[in-house]
């Protein structure tokens, strides 16, 4: 996760006493005001929970008044505070912290948990309207969705909801997937009717598609999303193939345009819209995909559809050795506040003892470091022959309280943060309508053959390289650098993979 603190804002409260509120960004959106002391006792509920070892610093209470300057400095030491946070893999993904977070949403919004509808649209646009409470998490809706459409249990978590866009000549453009700690409801009331919520899948390994077509929704699911992809031009299509994928959705025959559409070239991918990169040179116009384990560059050529012209290069998400987002304020509009821009910096290992950093520069730099580390998560997974983690497989823990603005405290607990019907408790064990092959459990990841003996560790070897500063920061701009994401899989490689 992506949080950061950039900016605070003077409130008083009801007793007329004056206070500074925290405003936490996280991918780049605006998610929630927070005080000190709110973030205080979510910090001390952790170190209960994990220990004071386990947690990044925090900034002590003063007790006198804060002058500007140690405004300043608050404000970015609780922002290095929340960004360690989501960058522990424990630590962010806890109950506590996801708590905290959707209360911290639905307390700034002011909304109240109440019934209503919500759409939520596949990816050719058919809708589905399911009732919900407005201040439901993100795996609560997507779990009424799902079924809704009758979608088996087991299958649930291989898919999951988007935010989306039209985008230009009928494209759609990937805003980011919606996360565990905040209602689907609220954010996207709060991005207005542009966005719509969309179920699509949720993994990288094409393989697993192999399973899923066995079921009918889950069928159906992948073909919508493969057809509207190719009408989209993601996939290097030529006119032969189009023809005769065109002929076998005419005729209904989907699981063989499954067949086909699986060997097109970036099938499974996540394209983006048209960006800058420094590679293969400095200002290059590219077509960023990210998909099967890599990141793919492709220079622009004009064309919506995808290049196959020379130029741009394939990277190994195992070959990175970290990666950083780099946000750009630009105050030179006489003072006026615009968009930030991102970038998207990553340590590639170009040959062996040979560390190479490539940037691009994308509003939609957030949602490629995301995919990045999603992708990274779903190697270990599968390395260590583990099965994903769900919301339903969270242990019961004691009680918690999340601190509102006021300094009232509201009793929180795992029970009220899971479904109340025992759905996602009946997903870690799987489902009984759904075909169990693969020993029973669908969402057990097989254990690759061992690594040879003559891996190395290249991490330790690089661990002192420098960190490449932004290019082209002026005088008039203003950056913010996020702490670089170490890549576990990176520690992996061989002699063989160069």
């Amino acid at each position: 996760m992506h949080f950061s603190i950039p900016e605070t804002e003077d409130f008083t409260d009801d007793s007329g006493s004056s206070y500074t509120g925290y405003h936490i960004y996280i991918n780049g959106k605006f998610h929630c005001t927070v005080r000190y002391r709110q973030l205080h006792n979510l910090h001390e509920q952790l170190k209960k929970e994990y220990g004071a070892a386990a947690l990044p610093y925090f900034p002590p209470k003063k007790f006198l008044p804060l002058s500007s300057n140690q405004l300043e400095e608050r404000r970015s030491l609780l922002e290095k505070f929340i960004q360690k946070v989501g960058q522990h893999p424990d630590l962010v993904s806890s109950e506590i912290v996801n708590s905290f977070l959707l209360s911290a949403q639905v307390e700034t919004c002011g909304e109240r948990s109440q019934e209503c509808t919500l759409d939520v649209f596949l990816m050719n646009g058919y809708q589905i309207t399911v009732t919900v409470s407005s201040t439901e998490r993100s795996h609560q809706v997507l779990e009424k969705v799902c079924r809704q459409i009758s979608l088996p249990d087991a299958y649930v978590y291989y898919f999951y909801l988007f935010l989306v866009k039209d985008g230009e000549n009928g494209n759609v453009a990937i805003v980011r997937k919606l996360q565990d700690f905040e209602s689907p409801f609220i954010s996207q009331r709060s991005l207005g009717g542009a966005h719509k919520i969309v179920l699509r899948k949720n993994y990288w390994d094409p393989a697993y598609d192999l399973e899923l077509v066995t079921d009918r929704v889950a069928l159906n699911l992948l073909y919508v999303q493969a057809v509207t992809e190719v009408e989209c031009s993601w996939m290097l299509c030529n006119e032969d193939v189009r023809q005769r994928l065109a002929s076998l959705q005419a005729t209904g025959s989907k699981r063989e345009y499954m067949e086909h559409v699986r060997s097109l070239k970036y099938y499974g991918y996540m394209q983006f819209s048209p960006c800058v990169a420094d590679y293969p040179f400095p200002g290059a116009p590219v077509l960023v995909s990210i998909g099967n384990y890599e990141l793919s560059v492709r220079l622009q050529t004009g064309s919506s559809q995808p290049s196959t012209a020379s130029g741009g290069g394939v990277f190994k998400v195992t070959r990175m050795r970290c990666w950083r987002i780099t946000t750009l304020h630009d105050n030179s509009n006489n003072g006026n506040k615009s968009e930030p821009d991102f970038e998207l910096s990553f340590e590639y290992l170009v040959a062996k003892d040979k560390l190479m950093w490539i940037t691009l520069s994308s509003e939609q730099a957030i949602l490629m470091s995301i995919c990045l580390q999603s992708m990274v998560d779903e190697l270990l997974l599968k390395k260590n022959g583990m099965k994903r983690k769900m919301p339903g497989d969270i242990a019961q823990k004691q009680n918690w309280s999340y601190m509102k603005r006021d300094g009232s405290s509201q009793v929180l607990s795992s029970s009220q943060s899971s479904s109340s019907d025992g759905f996602s408790s009946s997903l870690s064990s799987g489902s009984q309508s759904a075909s169990t092959s693969n020993n029973g459990d669908l969402l057990s990841l097989t254990k690759p053959e061992t690594a040879t003996s003559s891996m190395k560790r290249l991490s330790e070897k690089f661990s002192n390289v420098n960190l490449k500063s932004s290019g082209k920061i002026q005088s008039s701009v203003m950056s913010h650098h996020t702490a670089p994401v170490e890549n576990d899989a990176f520690d992996g490689i061989g002699d063989d993979d160069l």
